[in-house]
């Protein structure tokens, strides 16, 4: 089999990923094209592999090494994009540009530092 085949195939794997993150809002779809890049990553290094016929099968092993941290990252990612669902109630990346809590209320200018409490301080 020519090399050819797995490295457009690659390519064209790497550039949907590539366009999913650049194009979609949501999160759990970003993850996801991030995927797609990592995959077609790893079909290029077992196609090289095959290819070179290496003795020891390193593009195989980093395949596997590059699978195990792909799982972890989603794990992780997916983990951080349940929580500020929760918290905000939107994965929309648009919305999710400042990721610091906005104080409620009318000292809202403030920049969200505490006053000291006057009131406690006069009755003691």
């Amino acid at each position: 089999m020519h090399l050819a085949y797995p490295a457009v195939l690659a390519v064209l794997l790497f550039c949907t990923g590539l366009y999913g993150v650049l194009a979609r809002r949501n999160a759990i779809l970003v993850l996801m094209s991030v995927e797609l890049m990592l995959n077609a990553v790893n079909l290029n290094l077992v196609a090289f592999d095959v290819w070179l016929r290496d003795t020891l099968h390193a593009g195989q092993a980093l395949t596997l090494f590059t699978i195990a941290v792909a799982a972890a990252e989603i794990g992780i990612g997916l983990a951080i994009v349940l929580l500020v669902y929760r918290n905000r109630g939107s994965s929309d990346i648009d919305r999710l540009r400042d990721l610091a809590e906005r104080p409620a209320g009318p000292d809202a200018a403030d920049g969200g530092r505490q006053q000291p409490d006057t009131k406690a301080e006069a009755t003691a």
